[in-house]
This record gives C-alpha cells, sequence and structure tokens, in this order.
C-alpha cells in the first residue's frame, strides 16, 4: 500500500490497522541528540484516545507507546525511531453484520473497488486509529519545535452551530470538547447531547495557531507552506475542508480590505494586519499562522440507513459497536501533529535554501 509516509528530512511512516495487534510509526530525520522518553509521547497520545468523555466512543484502550528503536539512555541516537502502541480492546464481532456491505460515509466501498478486498473490522487502515501513529511523531515534532522557540496551540473554534466567542488558551484542557471558551463548551455538550439523543451524530471546525516562525520557511511553486500544510491536514480521514487566514471570506473582499499593510516595529518588518494567515506567495512571513480544518460528523450512527452489498443489491443497515458521536475533540491533537510535522519538515529543508546558511554551519 503506497501513500503511508509523510516529508522529506523527518519523515514518517505508519502502519498497522483499527483492529490488528498494534498500530504505530516509524520516524525518521530526527536528529541525535533529543530528550525523548514514553511519556513524553503519551502525553499526546492521551489527548486522543477513546473513553476521555461521555462524547466519545467507549472501546476501552490505554494507547499505552513501546519505543521500539532510536533512543539510548533517553536521547535519540540519530537512527529511526519506531513506536508501537499495541490494540487490547478489540470488539471486531461488532461488525460481523457489515463484512459485505458499504457503510455510507465511509472507505468501504473505495478501499473494496481499489484493492478487491478489505478489512472491514472498524475499517483497518482508513479508521481513525491509523493517526495514533501521527500523534506519536507529533510528539517528537512538537518538543523540537518548542527547541526553536515555535509553538503550536489548537482547539475547537466550533461544533455544529456551536461557535466560540472568546479566547482563554488556558481553558482548552479543562472541558470535554478542547475549547478555548467554557460557556461555549457548556453549550456544545447539549447540542451534541441531543444529536446523540435522535442517535445522529456532529461536525465542527478545528483551528491552529503557530507562533515563532521565521519568515521566508515555505516555497514558492509546488512546496508551498499552505499548499503542504493543506495536504497534512486534508490527509486525516475525517476533515472535508482546509483554509488559512480569512480562507474563503477574502472570496467576499476587496483588495484593499485583504493587504496586509507592512510596518516597521521596533527596527523589525511586520504586518498591520493578518488576513494572509501567516503565510505571503507560500512562505511564511514571519506572523502568526492560522488555519482551520473542517471535520465531517462521525459517519457510524445508529439511525437505519439505505445501502448495497457487494453483489450490488439494496440493503439497509444500522451500525451496531462503540462510536464517537463527533470526532473534533480527539481530532484537535491529531491536527496539531501534523501541523507541527509539516513545519518541522519545511524548517529543516530550508536549512540548505542559503548559501551562507551552509558556510555558517560547517565554519
Amino acid at each position: 500500500m503506497a501513500g503511508s509516509s509523510f516529508g522529506q528530512i523527518f519523515k514518517i511512516t505508519t502502519w498497522g490497522e483499527s483492529h490488528g495487534k498494534a498500530l504505530g510509526v516509524v520516524v525518521d530525520g530526527v536528529p541525535a541528540g533529543l530528550e525523548l522518553s514514553e511519556a513524553d509521547i503519551q502525553r499526546f497520545l492521551n489527548r486522543r484516545k477513546p473513553g476521555q468523555s461521555k462524547y466519545t466512543t467507549q472501546r476501552s484502550e490505554g494507547d499505552e507507546v513501546e519505543i521500539l528503536s532510536g533512543v539510548f539512555e533517553g536521547m535519540t541516537t540519530g537512527t529511526p525511531i519506531s513506536l508501537m502502541v499495541r490494540n487490547a480492546d478489540q470488539h471486531s464481532k461488532d461488525y460481523s453484520n457489515i463484512s459485505h456491505v458499504f457503510r455510507p460515509g465511509h472507505a468501504d466501498y473505495t478501499f473494496w473497488e481499489k484493492y478487491g478486498v478489505r478489512d472491514y473490522r472498524g475499517g483497518g487502515r482508513s479508521s481513525g486509529r491509523e493517526t495514533i501513529g501521527r500523534v506519536a511523531a507529533g510528539a517528537i515534532a512538537v518538543k523540537i519545535l518548542k527547541q526553536l522557540g515555535i509553538d503550536v496551540i489548537t482547539y475547537t473554534k466550533s461544533i455544529g452551530p456551536v461557535g466560540v466567542k472568546k479566547y482563554d488558551f488556558t481553558e482548552i484542557n479543562h472541558n470535554a470538547f478542547y475549547m478555548p471558551d467554557s460557556e461555549a463548551a457548556v453549550e456544545a455538550g447539549k447540542y451534541v447531547e441531543g444529536c446523540m439523543a435522535d442517535k445522529d451524530s456532529v461536525g465542527g471546525i478545528i483551528e491552529c495557531r503557530i507562533n515563532g516562525m521565521p519568515a521566508g520557511i515555505g516555497d514558492t511553486v509546488f512546496e508551498k507552506l499552505d499548499a503542504n500544510l493543506a495536504k497534512a491536514i486534508m490527509s486525516i480521514g475525517a476533515v472535508k475542508g482546509f483554509e488559512v487566514g480569512d480562507g474563503f471570506a477574502v472570496s467576499n473582499s476587496s483588495g484593499s480590505e485583504n493587504n496586509d499593510d507592512f510596518i516597521v516595529d521596533n527596527g523589525n518588518i511586520v504586518k498591520s494586519t493578518n488576513h494572509a494567515g501567516g503565510i505571503l506567495g507560500g512562505m511564511s512571513d514571519g506572523s502568526e499562522i492560522v488555519f482551520r480544518a473542517a471535520v465531517k460528523p462521525t459517519p457510524s450512527i445508529s439511525q437505519p440507513q439505505q445501502t448495497v452489498d457487494v453483489d450490488g443489491r439494496p440493503q439497509k443497515i444500522e451500525i451496531q459497536g462503540r462510536h464517537d458521536p463527533i470526532i473534533v475533540p480527539r481530532a484537535v491533537v491529531v491536527v496539531e501533529s501534523m501541523a507541527a510535522i509539516t513545519i518541522l519538515d519545511l524548517l529543516m529543508t530550508n536549512m540548505s535554501a542559503r548559501l551562507d546558511s551552509l558556510k555558517d554551519f560547517y565554519n
């Protein structure tokens, strides 16, 4: 299966299935000398694991990470880091009734058409559980970025029609939805509970802010910073939309409104506004990078749905088993991880962009 790797220098390859023995990731390109422990990675995995609240699947997985290679005496060695999380609570029998039918909203039909075979137990590689490897790798990327003075803040901006009205980033980890607004989180809870009572699911928007980025990271043609971020974020299974800065709102704006004026502040060139979201011409402009991801409602719902089987015969289906009524809260750390991986990889590739940088390094 192609397409399981991402990145050029800081490169990750995820592996494993939802109901297999384990899942994980191989991370290449990590510099030697980084202090790294399983606890560093576990903190990130705890943010995406199931069973955090009544709004997530009650699949009981500890998602405990094991470092198999690339770390010796608490330090990275410069060799590939292999990380593994064992599956412990698979209920594969919950999927026996859909082994020959295609679930609406899932990858069942497209996977079948491509390969002629599919792992129907939770979706196999198409499951959201594949993101375990991304998050484990993201924990490493975030740790390196912090040493470079770059911070990544990610949170839920809206759930269904309920949007954030105020921003208190200290509140993000203190409610079930990872929202920076406690009042909005309460309202979101009421909305999700109503959908759950109707055996339905909910979508939402995740916003990410990256601060401390130097200007000039990315390229102007096929390796644009925003293009790479778009690919990274859109590769997350539940994401159906991506925008940077003002995003789709620019279509209803004028040039005089959308352009960000340049000014000098304490001897530094900065922008007076940030409609561009920190990216100009495919490269970081030194201001805060802001982007958003639209996450679809969970496709696994308990309502009766119309579908067909592998022979094309009409079927009625009701999804059984344990499923998230909303994916958004657990996807916040996935978006953060993919953003950090993308940013770090582009920072590394940028090191050879100028001759004077090479001279400074080797001299």
